[in-house]
């Protein structure tokens, strides 16, 4: 399937600044991004930024959760699905091994702090990648270090995904760590030293876990963070295309869904994540990242939320504390995505666990 029509090249792609804004900012800010002002130039371009809902939206998308949850998994399935998530996670990353790693390199842009840890004169430095797959971020780290002193542990629920990356050329066992750690278990990895981390990454990881664990996690979290440590975070956010996609059968609980593969996801509000990191970490960021990215060939629109965060571990004395507002972003970086170039022949109605069009590479289960 031809596709030089709908999406662009490398360089197109490429984020070259974050347009990050505050919802309080005013009319006539810069936003940095591609905006839609004229609907009838909707096809013009592959995606734009700051992609606001009307009312009608709106409504759609709360017809679709509420078509959905007239038929959730059946109840006798439940269960199976949530014991069976690391034998699921563990065929996934069996069935695409080749295929998942991705160039995360929008990372230097988002994520800043992530790279003052490889800087030369950094000094001694831990990172640690939770829910690290293929080592998406831990790879990237150690290619580009300059920091004799840093050290990168990477760690998935998925045994199998910890094997992917310790089979990985690049893997230095003199450098960093792979190992099997479940995010939402009863304690932190034995493998790492309490209050030992720099930087946790935590990129679509957190709506993996079923609701029921997030305490957990968030207790694992804090745990491993030095005090002023920071944790970097990208997710889905609520009503995503990918949210409203799902057919009859895959609604575990509200926001919760299984997808075709057996592996589960969540979608977070802002609110949420407030809720979550507030109690315990300083809130640096609380973003919103909407899209609208098109099928110019097939005149399809196709609506992206992803919510981002930074949350950083008060020193001693200093008490967590969350921002006022939600910040929304808009990029600049056409159909980038989470992780790369949205596939753009998709369409809002083809199932979440479809298979995809002839040709076509298998999704990151970040985009």
């Amino acid at each position: 399937m031809k596709t030089t029509s709908t999406t662009p090249s490398a360089e197109d792609i490429r984020k070259r600044e974050s347009s990050s804004r505050d919802v309080n900012s005013p009319a006539d800010a810069p936003f940095g991004g591609r905006l839609l002002v004229d609907e009838s130039a909707v096809f013009e371009q592959n995606a734009w930024d700051h992609a606001t809902w009307g009312e009608e939206q709106e409504q759609h998308a709360r017809n679709e959760i509420a078509r959905q949850s007239l038929n959730p998994v059946p109840q006798e399935l439940v269960e199976t699905y949530h014991a069976e998530a690391a034998e699921n996670w563990n065929k996934f990353y069996a069935k695409n091994e080749n295929k998942f790693f991705k160039d995360r390199h929008w990372l230097r842009i988002e994520f800043p702090e992530l790279f003052h840890m490889i800087e030369a004169e950094a000094g001694e430095k831990n990172v640690m990648e939770i829910g690290c797959g293929a080592g998406n971020t831990m790879f990237p780290l150690l290619i580009e270090s300059k920091n004799p002193s840093l050290f990168v542990y990477a760690c998935d629920f998925s045994s199998t995904a910890v094997e992917v990356v310790k089979n990985n050329p690049e893997y230095d066992p003199k450098r960093g760590k792979a190992f099997v750690w479940d995010l939402g278990g009863d304690d932190i990895p034995p493998e790492v030293e309490p209050e030992s981390m720099d930087v946790l990454v935590l990129i679509f990881v957190l709506s993996a876990l079923h609701p029921d664990r997030w305490e957990h996690a968030m207790n694992n979290l804090y745990r491993l963070l030095k005090p002023g440590g920071l944790i970097v975070f990208r997710d889905y956010g609520r009503y995503d295309m990918a949210q409203l996609r799902f057919k009859k059968n895959r609604l575990l609980s509200d926001n919760f869904y299984v997808r075709g593969d057996g592996t589960r996801v969540y979608f977070f509000e802002s609110e949420e994540i407030v809720k979550l990191f507030g109690s315990r970490f300083t809130i640096e960021q609380n973003a919103v990242d909407r899209r609208l990215i098109v099928n110019r060939l097939r005149k399809v629109k196709m609506y992206r939320v992803w919510l981002q965060g930074k949350f950083r571990k008060p020193l001693a004395g200093q008490t967590p504390g969350a921002p006022s507002e939600t910040t929304v972003r808009t990029d600049d970086d056409v159909t980038e995505g989470a992780e790369g170039p949205v596939d753009t022949s998709l369409s809002l109605d083809t199932p979440s666990d479809s298979p995809l069009p002839s040709g076509t590479a298998t999704p990151s289960l970040e985009a």
